[in-house]
């Protein structure tokens, strides 16, 4: 049996480690209720400017690129983590179904190009050599769209330059604050909106149709891209504060323990001394 110090080491150490975590908890919290007010502001924006891009698309005989399938070659893989870990099963769960993916669909490195936004993501494909071709890191908790406004230009130009094929994105996609679900969605080609055969608006346009799409189809992928960003930190906060609860919670339940055991060799203890003590006495008569 550990000595009454050990045991009571153990229990001042996890009373910290309890701390921490009840602290982190509280913070990842409060992000959490920004994060998901964000989420929630850019639906009405994402919404509005899928319908003018679909009423313009559907009364278009455009042919701009983004709206056209054509065979795969190469594909683009989006993928959205965070730059920190204690988030539970956050990362893994994303990491794992793009892993699964791309070992399933490709049998070399040339046929694919991953785009990592946060440091987990990047450092589990690099470790298994596999190419990234772009990736950014040390997002805010509160990203603006300033933040990913490159990344997501070049990686919508990459498609129109032809350097992939498609492009998929994955993240988090939050539910409530117990529940996230990975989510894979196809950004790229805009197969829905040239697939819409809806009437359109009757609006005048200036210019015409084709170069107010040229503008509005990149911006409407990346407005996707930034839309599953801020879905995935408020996944990012609600997975990390829940992950932080069940340490708390694992932290007290072992404290409890912990205090038995104490109280246990401490009752073995002061029974073993006035054993000593009578047998003394007994040996002196």
């Amino acid at each position: 049996m550990a000595s009454l110090r050990d045991i009571k080491g153990r229990i001042t150490s996890t009373k910290k480690t309890k701390q921490i975590t009840k602290a982190m908890e509280m913070v990842s919290a409060s992000k959490l209720n920004r994060a998901e007010q964000n989420a929630k502001n850019f639906v009405p924006y994402s919404e509005k400017i899928q319908e003018v891009v679909t009423n313009i698309s559907a009364g278009s005989s455009s042919r701009n690129p983004m709206l056209q399938t054509r065979d795969v070659k190469r594909t683009g893989y989006l993928v959205i983590t965070s730059d920190r870990g204690l988030a539970g099963a956050y990362n893994s769960s994303i990491l794992r179904k793009v892993y699964n993916q791309i070992i399933h669909n490709h049998t070399s490195a040339d046929e694919y190009k991953i785009i990592t936004i946060g440091r987990i993501g990047r450092d589990f494909f690099r470790k298994r050599n596999m190419p990234v071709d772009m990736d950014i890191t040390a997002l805010a908790d509160q990203p603006d769209f300033a933040d990913i406004k490159d990344i997501a230009h070049d990686t919508v130009q990459l498609f129109i330059d032809e350097e992939i094929d498609e492009l998929y994105l994955y993240y988090n996609h939050f539910v409530s604050a117990m529940t996230q679900e990975v989510t894979e969605k196809k950004v790229l080609p805009l197969n829905e909106l040239s697939d819409n055969k809806a009437a359109s608006s009757s609006y005048e346009y200036e210019p015409d149709e084709d170069q107010i799409l040229e503008v509005l189809l990149p911006q409407y992928a990346e407005s996707l891209i930034y839309g599953a960003l801020l879905d995935g930190k408020a996944s990012e906060h609600a997975a990390r504060m829940t992950a932080m609860k069940s340490a708390t919670d694992n932290a007290d339940d072992l404290i409890g323990d912990l205090t038995l055991s104490y109280n246990r060799a401490r009752q073995a203890a002061i029974t073993q001394e006035i054993t000593e003590i009578v047998g003394g006495a007994a040996a002196l008569e």
